[in-house]
């Protein structure tokens, strides 16, 4: 045997690191075992190539099939497959029958690998499989086969290497997916059931009960929604809404309501029994407890923040409004006042208040218990937002309305007037543009001046309208075609009717012959009640109901007094001397303003009125309905009716003579009566004073009533339309009348 050093290496020369070896000298056959790195990692499950994990991952089914380890990768050289010889094949044993359903199981083998083809439940499929190497050989020349003796039996077979168990299969998408819908499935399933059961198994008392137990945790909280303004003819508000505070408690945690009643009380100025009463606890109509209660609104910011920094237990504020009017007692006898709970008490805010406070909203939500008193996130929760209250805008001029309540209060006060008022209507459209009353009252505090006091004398104060009415008995007679502007009346100093005498102020002898428009510039009673006398009950009756009276204007103050007349069946025996001559008449300013108005508009009667539009909150501006309107007069017989008007007013002796207004011609008449009050006539005079200017073509009416302890309307009344008159005709910037004042024949 050769030294030890001289055999040659069993492995052969190693190769390079990191390439391929070269085939072991005398391996003729190109066999050769497993040997190296390269040859142990290309049968790791890292020697799996990119492609064959690639189709792998592209189709689930190739791992049912083949083998996820690929079974010694052959060994490249050069970047090519070695040639490898087929391995001498083995005799082959007979194989036993098997059951028709089972399929032949077949082994062969070549090279380092064995390919096994297996039966299976869904046909055969073919593996390989990894083998021991063969005995490695040496440099010498290939060992001779021995031969079989010839009468022997072939030797058993060698028992096949075990073969190694399949590895783990990666997971499965679909599986997943499957899984997932049959537990979503169930889960809707469990869903539905118990939704059924809940609805036709379970008992009346357990469903009152889960709606009692979730009635319990609900806590409602009101949305006030924002009133609406109002605001006059240019856009200026005369009332509005401001920002401001709620105070509200929630009955089921409030602790030792005297103790929090008594810290409440000073700031809310509330007693603290009305504010104990307010917290107990108690029930809904619909059952359980309540959670809100307000306990004061409209309260000023500073106040209500004293409140929260108290941090009373179930006691919170939050936001309000409350309402301001700018101009404390401008116009106030017409807009009114609201209440704590933002309702309309009087005036324009009680008789349009569904209109002005719009629709209030809610919020109601899920609470804790005990110290969780908050809001659950994600509990229940339902808003319902409020809606605005539309805005009114007012035919009132705010600028005209302040001169016209200066006026009137000076006036009234110089006369000591108990009430007194005026209006101012133009007499194209029926606008009332100012509307005062005496004496006036501070909106933001109504309740410090009387409920009297706060009435509007021009819409509710009846009274007679004494000689103001005359212009209507005259207008009546030429409208019939009874007398003309140039006729003229026998008189005497007085007349009996009824047992009750009638005298003129103007005392004229008996057989006295006047002019119509002497008569009216000295307000004979005597000729007025003649003239009437041609008219008849029927027709006096039918031109008092044309001319406005007996019944409301609906001008739009609420509580309007509709005044009364007597029909000629209830006439009584002194009726015909004291009904033309304005007594035994009940009849309102506006009413008789807007009698005076007609005249001015050539004979047709507008219905007052005070509404100019209404604005949403959202959308355009919405006009009042178009005012009624109807013919009284022929537009002949209202101007023949005019010019006689200005006799009283520049007549010598005239009884409106304190009604000129220089620059501008005036017609009007004066009126002295009684108060009626509770069915009863009061001891006071009611004098007043109604006119138009200017006379030729009249723009605007203005009526002034004032009821004195003693003064006529020519005094107590007239002076002030005069003022008002010019004020208006300036700020209107009305051009003065081309024309002076006329002279009129008194007796012919």
């Amino acid at each position: 045997m050769p030294p030890k050093k001289d055999e040659p290496p069993r492995r052969g020369q190693q190769p390079r690191r990191g390439a391929s070896r070269d085939v072991p000298p005398g391996d003729e056959d190109g066999r050769r075992g497993f040997g190296g790195i390269g040859e142990a990692r290309a049968y790791t499950p890292r020697g799996r190539t990119v492609a064959e994990r690639d189709q792998r991952t592209r189709s689930p089914r190739a791992g049912r099939t083949t083998d996820p380890f690929r079974p010694a990768l052959q060994l490249l050289e050069g970047g090519k497959p070695r040639d490898r010889r087929p391995a001498p094949e083995e005799p082959e044993e007979p194989e036993e029958e098997t059951p028709a359903k089972a399929a032949p199981r077949k082994r062969t083998t070549a090279g380092a690998g064995r390919t096994r083809t297996e039966a299976t439940g869904r046909g055969t499929r073919d593996r390989k499989v990894a083998v021991p190497p063969a005995p490695r050989r040496t440099a010498g020349a290939r060992p001779a086969k021995a031969a079989a003796p010839p009468n022997r039996r072939p030797p058993p077979r060698r028992p096949a290497p075990a073969v190694p168990s399949e590895p783990p299969k990666l997971a499965n998408s679909t599986r997943r997916l499957r899984l997932g819908t049959v537990l979503a499935l169930a889960l809707f399933a469990t869903i539905g059931v118990r939704l059924v059961v809940l609805q036709a198994v379970e008992s009346p008392e357990s469903v009152q009960q889960l709606l009692k137990q979730r009635q319990d945790r609900l806590a409602t909280v009101l949305l006030p929604a924002p009133r609406g303004s109002i605001l006059d003819r240019d856009g200026a508000e005369l009332a509005r809404s401001v920002e401001a505070r709620y105070i509200y408690a929630d009955p089921e945690l409030v602790e030792n309501a005297a103790q929090v009643a008594a810290e409440l009380s000073p700031l809310l100025g509330i007693a603290p029994s009305k504010l104990v009463a307010l917290m107990r606890k108690k029930k809904q109509p619909g059952g359980g407890p309540v959670r809100f209660v307000y306990l004061a609104r409209g309260v000023d910011l500073p106040v209500a923040e004293k409140i929260a920094k108290m941090n009373l237990k179930g006691i919170r504020e939050d936001r309000d409004e409350r309402r301001d009017v700018p101009g404390a007692d401008l116009a106030a006898n017409l807009i009114g006042f609201t209440g704590e709970e933002h309702t309309g008490l009087e005036g324009l805010e009680a008789r349009y208040d569904e209109l002005l406070r719009g629709t209030d909203g809610k919020r109601v939500y899920e609470v804790g218990r005990g110290d969780l008193d908050k809001e659950i996130p994600g509990g229940f929760h339902k808003l319902v937002p409020a809606s605005p209250g539309t805005s009114l805008q007012l035919t009132i001029d705010r600028d005209l309305q302040f001169e016209v309540q200066r006026i009137l209060a000076k006036q009234m006060a110089s006369v000591n007037a108990k009430v007194g008022g005026a209006v101012v209507i133009d007499t194209k459209t029926g606008e009332v543009l100012a509307q005062a009353s005496y004496p006036p009252y501070n909106a933001q505090k109504p309740f410090d001046a009387k409920a009297v006091d706060r009435e509007d004398v021009v819409t509710s104060v009846i009274a007679d309208p004494g000689s103001t009415h005359k212009a209507l008995v005259f207008g009546a007679a030429l409208q019939e075609g009874l007398i003309t502007p140039d006729s003229s009346q026998v008189i005497g100093p007085s007349l009996r009717r009824g047992g009750k005498v009638f005298a003129d102020s103007h005392r004229q002898e008996a057989g006295t012959r006047v002019t119509m428009a002497g008569l009216l510039a000295y307000s004979s009673n005597v000729g007025t009640i003649l003239i009437a006398d041609r008219l008849g009950p029927e027709k006096l009756y039918e031109y008092q109901q044309k001319f406005g009276l007996g019944r409301a204007t609906g001008e739009g103050m609420p509580g309007e007094a509709g005044g009364r007349l007597l029909a000629p069946d209830e006439w009584s025996g002194s009726a015909s001397g004291s009904i033309p001559v304005g007594h035994s008449v009940d009849a309102t300013l506006l009413q008789m303003s807007a009698a005076y108005a007609a005249i001015a508009n050539d004979g047709t009667y507008i219905q007052p009125h005070l509404i100019k539009a209404t604005l949403p909150y959202e959308g355009p501006p919405v006009a009042a309905p178009a005012a009624a309107t109807h013919q009284v007069l022929r537009p002949e017989v209202a101007q023949q009716l005019r010019r006689l008007l200005e006799s009283p007013v520049y007549s010598k002796g005239g009884t409106g003579r304190n009604a000129q207004v220089d620059g501008w011609l005036v017609a009007g008449k004066t009126g002295t009566g009684k108060r009626l009050i509770d069915g009863r006539y009061t001891s006071y005079s009611a004098g007043s004073f109604i006119g138009m200017a200017p006379a030729d073509n009249p723009r605007y009416v203005i009526g002034v009533f004032a009821d004195v302890p003693t003064g006529s309307g020519g005094f107590v009344a007239a002076p002030a339309f005069s003022e008002m008159m010019k004020t208006t005709l300036l700020h209107y910037k009305v051009p003065f009348s081309a024309t002076k004042p006329p002279k009129f024949k008194l007796y012919p």
